[in-house]
């Protein structure tokens, strides 16, 4: 005879909201003392996470959010593969080689026909840029301590336009960050100005190739002129780190005779992201050489407890492989024509969103036609209504749209940036432009916060303000209220 008990397992007979794990508090500080079912868990967790807003309407971010049936399941096959264990897994090591050996034949690194290229792959851009700021203040270091000089001061060369990993090297490696700084309607890197700033203590001079506010690409090959001759008048050596995060994935396939890559002799290392145009889901970066003379041999470690010699140049140790996995079969599964197909549908998605921007006649669009495709864009108008009430109001359709001021000297600029990614379709960019019409209408039909907000801001101040003081005050204030309710800028 079957015995009736009143336990944890009957639970699974009733639906899993008439459990009483749906009525209990969900744990916040302190592990839970009792186990859950499974489907319990996975519920709770699953009902948390429906409040996160859509991947693929995220258009704050450069990410991936999207990877054919067959590469997902590859990743789960291969989720639970440390990639340090070399020895253990040596064909997840071979394919992040090939994938390192590709990417530098890619840009053009002087490598014979079936040499392998110094590179590895990273978690993402931010370590890949720390590992080649590492190499380049040491050998910075290394030069001048065969001069018999100091080492302790040293700087490198950026725009203000820089990512925040840039900033996040110079100040845990002790680096002083030399800022070129923007203008109106100028906002990237000018490469004049940051080769008048470079010093005996630069390390290297970054550019970038695919600004993250725009979209723009920097001109390297006059960075690279320019420094060529500084270098020849000095006896210096100052080099080039390309930081490709962005673009590195869409130079070669849309301009291949732009001159940014290892074809300019000064460019002596490049990092790309392989989780944003390298078509692969987050957490995935690539750093690569132009020659083994440029990677200090005292920044590579070798490990032998995991059972082989295992040479290393990472910040991080375990980390997981399938992400360098996915990244080899994007590779072979499109080839050079795939990729070239798709970042042409994303520039001809950009040029529609862009010309429907254009069309409602209260835009200047900011982003440029050559470069990452984005399209970022001012209000011609912002007295009465900002863009950050725009980006607020978006959001009701679902849409993630960043609304953002630009760095210094340009901060009384700001601006909408949508980034168009392989799965933003024509349908979706036709949806956003009739989105943003219906927003255009609603909030000029609204009260002018921003006079409201300048009102108020002139009262509290005990003075009144100029015009241009106040939409500076009233950005700031937007800027603070929307923070918390978007992504930041990546």
């Amino acid at each position: 005879m079957v015995l009736a008990t009143n336990s944890d397992s009957e639970e699974h007979l009733h639906s899993t909201f008439a459990s009483r794990y749906v009525r209990a508090v969900v744990p916040r500080f302190t592990m839970p003392n009792n186990s859950m079912p499974k489907d319990a868990a996975y519920q709770v967790i699953s009902d948390e996470l429906m409040l996160d807003g859509n991947p693929r309407l995220n258009l704050a971010s450069f990410v991936t959010t999207w990877m054919e049936p067959e590469c997902d399941k590859l990743i789960q096959e291969s989720v639970n593969k440390n990639y340090v264990d070399m020895d253990e897994y040596p064909v997840t090591t071979e394919l992040q080689n090939r994938c390192v050996n590709m990417i530098a034949n890619l840009f053009h690194a002087p490598m014979g026909e079936e040499e392998a290229a110094i590179g590895c792959g990273t978690v993402g851009s931010s370590e890949a840029i720390m590992l080649a700021g590492l190499a380049f203040k040491r050998k910075w270091q290394q030069r001048r301590r065969a001069q018999g000089l100091p080492t302790d001061n040293p700087n490198i060369v950026t725009g203000a336009n820089v990512q925040v990993c840039w900033e996040k090297f110079a100040r845990y490696f002790e680096v002083e960050l030399k800022e070129v700084k923007l203008s109106e309607g100028y906002y990237v890197m000018d490469p004049a100005k940051a080769v008048d700033m470079v010093d005996e203590n630069t390390i290297c001079v970054a550019a970038i190739l695919g600004s993250t506010l725009t979209g723009e690409f920097e001109d390297v090959k006059l960075l690279n002129d320019l420094l060529a001759e500084k270098n020849t008048e000095t006896g210096w050596d100052v080099a080039i780190h390309v930081d490709a995060a962005s673009g590195g994935f869409i130079a070669p396939f849309l301009y291949p005779d732009l001159e940014w890559d290892f074809r300019l002799p000064w460019v002596k290392s490049i990092n790309v992201s392989g989780h944003k145009y390298g078509l692969v889901y987050a957490g995935v970066g690539w750093i690569v050489w132009r020659t083994k003379d440029d990677l200090p041999e005292e920044l590579v470690f070798h490990i032998n407890y995991l059972g082989a010699d295992q040479p290393t140049f990472t910040l991080n140790f375990s980390k997981g492989s399938s992400q360098i996995i996915a990244q080899y079969y994007q590779f072979i599964r499109l080839g050079f024509e795939g990729y070239k197909n798709i970042m042409e549908n994303c520039m001809d998605n950009a040029r529609r969103l862009r010309e429907g921007i254009e069309m409602t006649g209260k835009f200047d669009i900011v982003s440029k036609d050559i470069g990452v495709p984005l399209v970022a864009f001012s209000l011609k108008d912002s007295s009465k209504h900002t863009v950050f009430e725009i980006a607020e109001s978006l959001r009701k359709f679902g849409w993630i749209i960043p609304a953002y001021t630009m760095p210094a000297d340009a901060q009384h600029i700001a601006v909408l940036r949508v980034v168009i990614r392989e799965d933003f379709s024509r349908g979706l960019a036709d949806r956003l432009i009739t989105h943003i019409i219906q927003v255009l209408k609603e909030i000029d039909g609204l009260p002018s916060r921003v006079a409201h907000l300048a009102a108020a801001a002139a009262v509290s101040g005990g003075e009144v303000k100029t015009a241009k003081m106040s939409l500076e005050d009233i950005t700031k204030y937007w800027k603070r209220l929307v923070e918390h309710k978007r992504n930041i800028v990546c």
